[in-house]
């Protein structure tokens, strides 16, 4: 039998996919080489489906043999492996991300006199369209929840956006860009305390209580699929955090982000120009330990917001936190700071790539803006969040339009600086 090798991710298996399985098995034994949630997540968005869920899912589909996995884009490592004589691909691929993927494989191919078989593409179908449906369905609760986790471990860094309502929900949702020939777009939603208290009016100091922050998860959650962190401010007391945990997981909320910081809660980056005060570590560490306790799914994240830079306490003082909230079972460690550069958060880093075990690295570099994603993912970081930057840019925006109309005592002149109405009504589905 001739050996014939597939490349696919199988998310969402529809007819072309059947129809690429039946061609190639016609050549000969099909090998299904399915892209891991890493291999996938490298050029496009995570699939809703996990591996192991995918791979039941095509090795249960007739004209397949064998299904292995294949761990980047880059198809060398598993046709070096096989050496087969066929490759069957959709006639798709020839632009794009995927164009230099393809050129490589027919390198690969002469190499033994391998052939490329390209398969008409199967027209009215797609899985752009079926994920757009998808979209448009929504996500339930459980599945929203646990994508935070296996971005993270799909991902060389992931990639959070502030929202404070749906609208700036639906920005993140939609948001995608081409970098270098890549799809770029937001992977992660944050709902800041800071944004959320502001856009109501209300001074950043929990005034806002969880009950009105729920409505506001809510509402954003009721119209984007992405998952979701929390900002958790200090948590409250270890009683009340319990409940807020049970109550973020029951929306799908991925996960909680609380700071070791006590008493009436003040902005970290305000530091020491204002009155803060660290909690205990025993007493932050309970905290912890009575969150994990509440949590109905093992999926919901608790991670441990580690404010000793903020404070001046210094480098040993943040490492000994670090390592205690870790013993106490968070399940991420955020480390902040509020110098304008990134050597600080960096020094950190290299500090914690000693550590066993570690757990997911987080930081917003909200202060330290200069520093790329690149160089935060080179040194561990695996989540950058950028904390409160849609709802800095919204304001300027309605000042100007206000103070435009004031003074032409008309709306004409600021119309260049406002949606139309027809885009108004074509945002949000179901308008029209």
């Amino acid at each position: 039998m001739k050996k014939v090798y597939v490349a696919m991710s199988a998310d969402l298996v529809h007819p072309g996919h059947i129809n690429i399985l039946r061609e190639a098995a016609k050549l000969g034994e099909v090998t299904v080489g399915l892209l891991t949630d890493k291999a996938i997540a490298s050029y496009k968005r995570l699939p809703y489906l996990t591996y192991e869920q995918r791979k039941e899912v095509v090795e249960n589909i007739k004209y397949v043999v064998n299904v292995i996995p294949q761990h980047t884009l880059d198809y060398t490592e598993n046709l070096v492996l096989l050496k087969p004589d066929y490759v069957v691909h959709g006639d798709d691929w020839k632009e794009g991300v995927q164009a230099r993927v393809r050129e490589k494989v027919i390198a690969i191919l002469k190499v033994w006199n391998g052939q490329l078989i390209e398969i008409a593409y199967t027209r009215g179908i797609s899985s752009t369209m079926l994920h757009q449906g998808l979209k448009e369905i929504g996500v339930t609760p459980d599945i929203r929840l646990k994508q935070l986790g296996r971005l993270i471990n799909a991902k060389s860094i992931v990639r959070a956006l502030e929202v404070h309502h749906g609208l700036s929900g639906l920005i993140v949702e939609n948001m995608k860009v081409e970098v270098d020939g890549y799809p770029c777009e937001f992977d992660a939603m944050w709902s800041s305390s800071l944004t959320d208290s502001t856009a109501k009016g209300k001074p950043d100091i929990e005034a806002v209580d969880m009950t009105s922050r729920m409505l506001t998860i809510s509402d954003i959650l009721s119209t984007t699929t992405k998952p979701m962190i929390f900002d958790g401010d200090t948590g409250g007391r270890p009683e009340h955090f319990a409940f807020t945990v049970r109550s973020l997981e029951r929306l799908g909320v991925s996960a909680v982000i609380i700071e070791d910081k006590t008493g009436l809660k003040k902005n970290s980056l305000l530091g020491t120009d204002v009155i803060q005060q660290q909690a205990d570590i025993e007493e932050f560490s309970y905290k912890i330990k009575v969150g994990k306790e509440s949590r109905i799914t093992n999926e919901f994240m608790i991670i441990a917001r580690v404010e000793s830079l903020i404070l001046n306490n210094g480098m040993e003082h943040a490492l000994e936190r670090t390592k205690a909230y870790i013993d106490a079972g968070a399940d991420g460690i955020m480390i902040h700071s509020r110098k304008q550069d990134p050597d600080e958060i960096l020094e950190f880093c290299t500090h914690y790539r000693g550590f066993e075990p570690r757990v997911p690295l987080v930081v917003a570099p909200t202060s330290y803006n200069s520093v790329y994603e690149t160089d935060l993912a080179q040194a561990g970081v695996n989540l950058v969040i950028y904390a409160n930057h849609m709802l800095r840019a919204s304001y300027p925006a309605m000042i100007e339009v206000a103070r435009e109309i004031l003074i032409n005592k008309r709306s004409s002149e600021c119309e260049n600086k406002c949606m139309s109405i027809d885009e108004i009504l074509r945002l949000i589905p179901g308008t029209l």
